[in-house]
């Protein structure tokens, strides 16, 4: 059973970082794409970024050049590095991760943004 365990949540200010992990069960080379979703109170869940097995890359347009997708093989983790916060950018976020017709997802980790 593959199992992804988000980290990295919190409280931050307009203008601040965080960097969220999501730390997978299995080889990361099994899941593929791996991405963020993230869902805001009243809204559907929409994705923010995707990274490949290969290290492609892409990102929803409301993030584009503040988030930052990367990968660690050796540790079997995804990152997402979020810069210059917005307070819409507040939702609760999720890892997910592809292994054939198979979504894994984590259990979320809340990020607040105030302004």
């Amino acid at each position: 059973q593959v199992q992804l365990v988000e980290s990295g949540g919190g409280l931050v200010q307009a203008g601040g970082s965080l960097r969220l992990s999501c730390a997978a069960s299995v080889s990361i080379f099994r899941l593929n794409p791996m991405g963020w979703y993230r869902q805001a109170p009243g809204k559907q869940r929409e994705l923010v970024a995707a990274i490949t097995s290969g290290g492609s890359t892409n990102y929803a347009d409301s993030v584009k050049g503040r988030f930052i997708i990367s990968r660690d093989n050796a540790k079997n983790t995804v990152y997402l590095q979020m810069n210059s916060l917005k307070p819409e950018d507040t939702a609760v976020y999720y890892c997910n991760g592809r292994s054939g017709s198979i979504s894994y997802w984590g259990q979320g980790t809340q990020v607040t943004v105030s302004s």
